[in-house]
């Protein structure tokens, strides 16, 4: 920039009248600040990394430079590979109703020992029998869901009534008979209930 300044200094305020070697030696200057700051935005992408907006307008950026443009590219590869790598996770399984069972079974075996209000949970009672249940691909009536529970009817009812509210169990007429309904999960629910037992893994068998 100096060495500029002394061109530009000789031939005084009237650039137009510069000489035929005044104005080579013009380019040639203009050229080797080119190379030079390409340089130094090279040399500083590599100590540190650049934002976009200093990808983008450089303090040393010229017209014509293949250094920005490269830049650009880059940036622009870099989102695709990006997006590429954003792979939705898959939904687990619902776990082995034969599993689901042998757990269930485990819980009805301490009312053996104990006092069944003690351990009393229709909640996740109920959500297991409906779980293995929709992985066996079988209906449940609300009837056999309360007996499910192990808790009176009416408790029963009451807890199917509040997790009906809360979007985990639905509804579901009986197409030949009006008067019966059947309860199942719900999808939210069903798909709680696969990535829990896929947390657990090879827990889960030991699961009471």
């Amino acid at each position: 920039m100096i060495a500029l300044g002394r061109v530009l200094a000789r031939a005084g305020n009237r650039v137009r009248e510069l000489s035929e070697d005044d104005r080579l030696a013009l380019l040639r200057l203009t050229e080797q600040v080119g190379q030079i700051a390409q340089k130094l935005e090279q040399l500083s992408s590599t100590t540190m990394p650049l934002s976009a907006d200093q990808g983008s307008a450089s303090a040393f950026r010229f017209e014509g430079s293949d250094y920005g443009g490269k830049l650009e590219t880059k940036h622009d590869v870099r989102g695709e590979d990006n997006s590429e790598r954003l792979v939705r996770a898959s939904r687990p399984p619902l776990p082995d109703p034969r599993l689901v069972r042998k757990i269930i079974r485990q819980r009805q075996l301490r009312a053996r020992f104990f006092e069944g209000d003690i351990f009393a949970d229709p909640a996740w009672d109920m959500l297991l029998d409906l779980t293995a249940a929709r992985a066996e691909y079988v209906r449940v009536s609300v009837t056999s869901l309360c007996i499910a529970s192990g808790v009176p009817p009416t408790t029963a009812l009451r807890w199917i009534g509040q997790m009906t509210d809360v979007a985990l169990m639905q509804r579901v007429d009986d197409e030949t008979d009006r008067r019966r309904a059947f309860i199942a999960l719900t999808d939210k629910a069903a798909d709680a209930m696969a990535r829990y037992f896929a947390e657990l893994g090879a827990g889960s068998a030991t699961l009471i």
